[in-house]
């Protein structure tokens, strides 16, 4: 704990000597950006079960009965390349308000299920069919880019971003006739990636005269990158 406070306390000790440092040197400070707009990679279908009853035992026996029922549709489908995840599970007590007053009436359970896949599967309608046949539930459907390809596009935005910086503070100096200019700071920002929901738009009827299955676009993911650099000279 006092090596704690020790080291809190020199670093607020060293937050006026920055600042005063940077008042005395003269600096371009500029800000460098990268985007990089890609399509989703990955489908996620989220499912939230809930079940109430008097006893703890028959609420679960539910949700558990409900989660194998979507496995075991999944699995007779013959879906290729998915993932079903249960996660966020939860038993409360079921607490009922009528007219300000609290009264207990049995519990909840809640279960969150995702069924993640790519998002070029073929089998995105068979997804959809499976959770519908494995009983009373209802999914949102969202399309984001993967974790794995957002790694692997980090750098490729770090460099485009600093490359960036860069080329404005060149400019900046060149346009007030400064000859030289060096890096005295580097900070890095992330902008949050958006969610790209799916839109849903319905083919042209079969030739029995019935709705064929909606095709699913996401649209493209943007995924953005800032530095923020200054230049002494």
């Amino acid at each position: 704990m006092k090596n704690y406070l020790t080291i809190l306390f020199a670093l607020l000790l060293a937050v006026p000597v920055f600042a005063q440092d940077d008042m005395t040197i003269p600096l371009i400070e500029v800000e460098g950006f990268s985007e990089k707009k890609i399509a989703p990679d990955e489908a996620t279908f989220q499912i939230n079960l809930e079940e109430k009853a008097m006893k703890v035992t028959d609420a679960v026996a539910v949700i558990n009965k409900k989660t194998q029922l979507l496995a075991d549709a999944l699995k007779k489908a013959k879906i290729k390349d998915y993932k079903l995840i249960a996660d966020n599970y939860s038993v409360d007590v079921n607490r009922i308000y009528r007219s300000g007053v609290q009264r207990d009436s049995g519990y909840v359970a809640r279960q969150a299920l995702r069924v993640v896949t790519n998002s070029k599967n073929e089998d995105l309608q068979k997804i959809v069919e499976s959770i519908q046949g494995a009983g009373d539930m209802s999914f949102n459907l969202h399309f984001q880019i993967s974790e794995a390809t957002q790694k692997s596009l980090e750098d490729e935005l770090l460099a485009a971003a600093l490359r960036n910086a860069e080329s404005r503070a060149q400019l900046i100096a060149q346009t007030l006739g400064i000859k030289s200019i060096r890096v005295h700071r580097v900070s890095l920002d992330s902008h949050p990636i958006p969610v790209a929901y799916a839109k849903m738009e319905m083919m042209r009827t079969n030739a029995d005269g019935a709705p064929a299955p909606p095709l699913l676009n996401p649209d493209e993911q943007s995924l953005q990158k800032r530095v923020y650099v200054k230049y002494t000279y």
